[in-house]
């Protein structure tokens, strides 16, 4: 049996994927995640409930559907998906590939077994392992990787808890987190009974990390954990709670990328996402994962906040400082971990290529209103341009964010259309533009809040009773 070439240089790696016969599919809501990476890979294509493109994509398959769904997590979405007759037509009547996805359970595992399809990500059971933010902890201390103050435990009142407090030297302001779930929804600050009480039934008897509340700046970088080491991307701070993108508190709505600032923590983020990632490839995963961390913005100390193992909300971001400053997008080197092929290249060199790149920013636009309507119109993705007056128009129809030329331009990404509901903390669409959306105080810029407000003013609305919805409205998040 004759052996297989092995990729030693970037010109093998581009050749590689240019010459692809294989079909990768990423199946997801939306293409947001990783959106344009099929500009550099061939016979790569997207698969979606939504048509974000009004079927004007050249690479995305958007299934005809029948009837109202109710969906209660993208794991809904995309089963439906691999389930649906039009789907698995469409995979089977091509040569067996891969299979790229955000959120996946057991299911999903079985459906694409019986479609003869490779997943392109580690299994379930261990991604849902490294997803709790107990372990998360552990993983990191193994590391030498730290958590801000901590410790873990259970606690069935609010007695319980500062006992746990207490042993821990913690104090008396705290931050609780359970195991699972969206950190937006499953953080817990509290400083009194009253705060215990307000959501104990969360909190009751579940395994705990009780952390020391730190005044911080919230951050996220998107890693790739591999055979020859962990690439790194570029550091990001996260856009949180602002009333005028999300309806929840802490929720998360988008993120910055920057150049000026944060030198030293910026190569303190890249050691701790690079040991972690050999950590995690130790524990038998590979491939794309986000680490959020924390900078205590008293001491300067950077602490690990948790893991998430999977393409994230910080891979468009991620995805496109690489590919458009590096010349090469970090997810070549997940793909290349999981296709049959044998490569070794120095990545010290390859973490090189994307260190220098411009302000670029996300912003995640969710229904901040606590009321239902029909969409009777939607704006259309594409590139859409600001005037001085903070009206917006359509200028270019574009297919990803590569073609924003300046910070009066915006990518925007639509999620719902005509025919669809609007309500509090539906997905609205993603925004991706040139320079900061917000401020070194953490305030949002009056930039990007007349870019949220525009938006949102484009799409036309009928009232409806919330009663009268079939099927009733979901919060599931669809990135």
């Amino acid at each position: 049996m004759p052996k297989k070439p092995v990729l030693r240089r970037m010109s093998d790696v581009y050749a590689f994927f240019r010459q692809n016969q294989k079909p990768i599919y990423f199946l997801s809501p939306t293409p947001y995640n990783i959106l344009g990476l099929g500009r550099w890979i061939n016979k790569f294509e997207y698969i979606n409930f939504f048509d974000s493109f009004d079927g004007t994509h050249p690479k995305a398959m958007v299934p005809r559907e029948h009837g109202p769904h109710e969906f209660r997590s993208i794991e809904d979405v995309n089963n439906h998906l691999l389930r649906h007759s039009q789907v698995r037509q469409y995979i089977q009547k091509r040569p067996p590939g891969y299979l790229l996805l955000v959120m996946l359970d057991e299911e999903t595992e079985e459906l694409a077994k019986e479609l003869g399809i490779k997943i392109a990500l580690p299994r379930v059971k261990l991604r849902k392992w490294i997803d709790s933010k107990i372990i998360t902890t552990k993983l990191g201390n193994e590391a030498g990787v730290k958590s801000a103050p901590n410790t873990l435990g259970k606690a069935k009142s609010y007695a319980e808890l500062t006992v746990l407090a207490s042993k821990a030297r913690l104090g008396h302001d705290l931050v609780v987190q359970t195991p699972y779930g969206d950190s937006g929804r499953t953080t817990f600050f509290i400083k009194s009974e009253a705060d215990w009480k307000k959501n104990e039934k969360d909190m009751a008897g579940e395994q705990l990390k009780v952390m020391r509340r730190i005044n911080h700046l919230p951050g996220t970088v998107e890693a790739v954990a591999t055979r020859h080491g962990t690439l790194v991307g570029p550091i990001q701070t996260d856009i949180t709670g602002y009333g005028e993108l999300t309806p929840y508190k802490g929720g998360w709505c988008g993120n910055d990328v920057f150049t000026g600032g944060l030198e030293k923590e910026r190569k303190a983020v890249l050691h701790m996402a690079q040991k972690l990632g050999d950590k995690l490839y130790s524990e038998g995963y590979r491939g794309a994962f986000c680490m959020d961390f924390l900078i205590d913005t008293d001491t300067h100390q950077i602490y690990l906040g948790e893991i998430n193992p999977r393409v994230s909300g910080a891979s468009p971001l991620t995805n496109l400082i690489t590919s458009t400053y590096g010349g090469c997008p970090i997810y070549f080197f997940h793909m290349l971990e999981f296709m049959d092929v044998e490569w070794e290249l120095d990545l010290a060199q390859i973490q090189k290529r994307w260190a220098e790149f411009d302000n670029w920013s996300q912003l995640i636009l969710k229904y901040p209103i606590d009321k239902v309507e029909m969409i009777t119109k939607a704006p259309a993705s594409g590139i859409w341009q600001m005037d001085d007056r903070g009206e917006i128009k359509l200028v270019r129809k574009s297919i990803d964010w590569f073609l924003v030329s300046g910070e009066q331009e915006a990518f925007y990404l639509r999620v719902y259309t005509a025919g669809d509901y609007r309500y509090k903390g539906a997905d609205m669409g993603i925004l991706v533009s040139r320079g900061r959306m917000q401020n070194d105080d953490r305030t949002l810029t009056e930039r990007a809040k007349k870019w949220a407000a525009a938006i949102h003013g484009q799409f036309q609305t009928i009232p409806v009773k919330a009663q009268d919805v079939v099927p009733p409205p979901s919060n599931t998040k669809m990135y």
